[in-house]
């Protein structure tokens, strides 16, 4: 991570800035690569200077594009349990950040499933976003989108692997540590059956991580 930059209130309103031209983005629309979005973009984040926890995930689903609000659905109600958060602490600005790699919902492909997150908001966004968050004191990412995005040495393992690694990961990727996290949806009820390590070892670790990142 980058050291942190010289005057507070400069950087806040920098990150404030930066946060007003992605909710105005059309990229994806008016200059996409590839297929255009199918559906007026809507970016759902949360974001703020002070925040010490970022919540790296993939691309909002279709309820979190229609609410504007990150992880609303069932999904969400599994993440919060998985870090001992409850609803207003997961939902507060000030503490928690939610930067999907993609920042709008990307339409479902021809199964129904969730297409995947926008290459062309990493490539605008994400290196000024996290660059302006020196701060940060844990980075929660979920997902392979995510996990390429924050550790690339990661990209030929698979999800299990990395996410089994999490105590070298934790490690090596301090000052700002990263937790591999599958993503919390109900599809991956059969990996978590088969994987009892996971909410046995790391999810104990993960809440106390936490705690420690708001505290």
């Amino acid at each position: 991570m980058s050291p942190r930059p010289a005057g507070g209130r400069a950087q806040a309103g920098g990150l404030d800035d930066l946060a007003v031209r992605i909710r105005r983005c059309r990229i994806c629309a008016e200059r996409p690569e590839g297929p255009p979005l199918p559906h007026e973009p809507r970016p759902v984040f949360q974001l703020s200077p002070t925040v010490r926890l970022a919540i790296c995930s993939q691309a909002p689903g279709n309820r979190a594009h229609i609410a504007g609000k990150p992880f609303f659905d069932p999904s969400g109600v599994r993440l919060r349990a998985w870090l001992g958060l409850d609803e207003a602490t997961f939902y507060d600005a000030a503490k928690v950040a939610i930067v999907p790699m993609g920042f709008c919902f990307p339409g479902y492909d021809r199964h129904g499933g969730d297409l995947p997150p926008r290459r062309e908001c990493v490539r605008t966004w994400h290196d000024t976003l996290f660059a302006a968050l020196p701060q940060l004191s844990l980075r929660l990412c979920i997902g392979k989108y995510s996990l390429s995005y924050h550790l690339p040495e990661t990209r030929r393992q698979s999800l299990t692997e990395t996410v089994r690694d999490w105590r070298a990961i934790l490690e090596r990727t301090a000052p700002c540590p990263v937790i591999a996290l599958p993503h919390p949806s109900w599809r991956n009820n059969g990996w978590l059956a088969k994987n009892p390590w996971f909410e046995a070892e790391l999810l104990p670790h993960l809440r106390a991580r936490v705690a420690a990142a708001l505290g």
